[in-house]
C-alpha cells in the first residue's frame, strides 16, 4: 500500500520535476506539505512562495505540489528521504520514521536565529544530513508552546485518573503525570470527548478551533510546554545540485521567512483571548509549581532523547537550551 502510494505520488510529480525551466539557470523545486492546505500554517507559506517566485525569476522558482491529498502526512518525510519530492514543509514529530532525533527539535528553548549562531542549526544539519539524506532549511513556527486542555479540573499536575488523548509529542510526559493515554486520529477527538472516551489532550495554543474541539473544551492547564516546531525540509542531493547563486537565493528567501516569526507570539495571545472568549479557563499552578511542571516535560522529554540516540541527545541539549 505504501509502496503504490509513493510510486503513485512520483508518477504524478515527475512532469513538474526538479529540472531546468525555461532559462537555463532557473530551476524549479517541488513542495508538499505534511499539514492541510486551508491550515494556518501552508496559508503563512503562500505569500512567501509567491514573493519566493516573483523575486527568483530565471533563478530559482517553488512548484506548491499541495498538502496530505498530494502525499500523506506520515509519508512525507520519506518522500523528500528519497527525492519525491524536493522540499516538505512538516514537523520532526511526523517524520520519526525516517529517524527518531527528528522528534528532539521540540524540545529547544531558543530561537531560530540563535540557533543559527550558536551551532544548534550547524548541527541538526550534521544529523539531518547523515541519517535522514535531508537538509534542514529553516523553521517558520515557534512561540507556540502545548497544552494540556481537560474537561475535569486540576489543580496540580497530577492527572491519575484522566483518560488523556496524545500523540508520540508529549506520550512520555503525560505518563509521567499518571495519565491513561489514548492515541486517536485527530478526526476522532471530538466524539471523544463528546462521549467521555477521553477526558481531555494534548495539542498547541493554536488550531483547536479549526477542528471545533473548543465546544468540547472546559478547561487549559497553564502554562504550555514545549514549543511545535514547524519547518521547511530539502532532499540533500537536490539542495547540492543548486548552484552557487541559487543556493544564495535560497538562503536569502530563508532568512526572510524566518524573520517573518515574530508573528506567532501575537497568534498565541490572540488564541488564548479566542479560547478564553469561547468559555475555556485556564487553570493556572502556582509559580513554583508551574516552573517543577515544565522542567518535568523537559527532564522526561530528554531522557527519552537520550535512550533513543543518547550521543546525539548529549550534542544537542546544551545548544538547544537558554543560557
Amino acid at each position: 500500500m505504501k509502496r503504490r502510494i509513493v510510486c503513485k505520488a512520483a508518477a504524478l510529480l515527475l512532469a513538474t520535476g526538479f529540472a531546468a525551466g525555461a532559462a537555463a539557470q532557473e530551476a524549479t523545486l517541488r513542495l508538499v506539505s505534511a499539514f492541510a492546505e486551508n491550515g494556518i500554517y501552508v496559508q503563512r507559506l503562500q505569500p512567501w512562495i509567491q514573493k519566493f517566485n516573483a523575486e527568483g525569476k530565471g533563478v530559482l522558482q517553488i512548484n506548491f505540489i499541495g498538502g496530505p491529498k498530494a502525499i500523506p502526512t506520515f509519508e512525507v518525510g520519506n518522500a523528500v528521504k528519497t527525492g519525491v519530492v524536493d522540499m516538505a514543509l512538516s514537523t520532526g514529530a511526523f517524520y520519526t520514521n525516517v529517524m527518531p532525533e527528528a522528534d528532539f527539535l521540540k524540545l529547544t528553548q531558543v530561537p531560530i536565529a540563535e540557533q543559527r549562531k550558536n551551532g544548534a542549526f550547524d548541527a541538526i544539519n550534521k544529523v539531518w544530513n547523515d541519517k535522514a539524506n535531508m537538509q534542514y532549511l529553516a523553521r517558520m513556527v515557534e512561540n507556540q508552546p502545548f497544552h494540556l486542555y481537560t474537561n475535569k479540573k486540576i489543580d496540580k499536575p497530577d492527572l491519575t485518573g484522566l483518560k488523556i488523548r496524545i500523540t508520540p509529542v508529549y506520550r512520555e510526559f503525560f505518563q509521567a503525570l499518571n495519565a491513561n493515554v489514548v492515541t486517536t486520529a485527530p478526526g476522532e477527538v471530538y466524539t471523544a470527548l463528546e462521549r467521555g472516551v477521553v477526558d481531555g489532550y494534548g495539542w498547541p495554543i493554536g488550531g483547536i478551533f479549526d477542528l471545533n474541539w473548543q465546544e468540547k473544551t472546559k478547561y487549559r492547564v497553564d502554562p504550555g510546554f514545549y514549543d511545535a516546531e514547524v519547518s521547511l525540509i530539502m532532499n540533500l542531493p537536490a539542495y547540492r545540485k543548486l548552484s552557487q547563486p541559487q543556493r544564495d537565493y535560497l538562503q536569502k528567501q530563508l532568512l526572510a521567512l524566518e524573520a517573518q516569526n515574530t508573528f506567532w507570539a501575537q497568534y498565541t495571545a490572540e488564541e488564548t483571548a479566542r479560547q478564553q472568549k469561547a468559555g475555556i479557563q485556564a487553570l493556572k499552578f502556582d509559580a513554583a509549581t508551574a516552573k517543577a511542571f515544565v522542567d518535568k516535560a523537559y527532564e522526561v522529554g530528554w531522557s527519552n532523547a537520550q535512550k533513543q540516540s543518547p550521543e546525539i541527545a548529549a550534542r544537542f541539549k546544551p545548544l538547544f537550551a537558554p543560557k
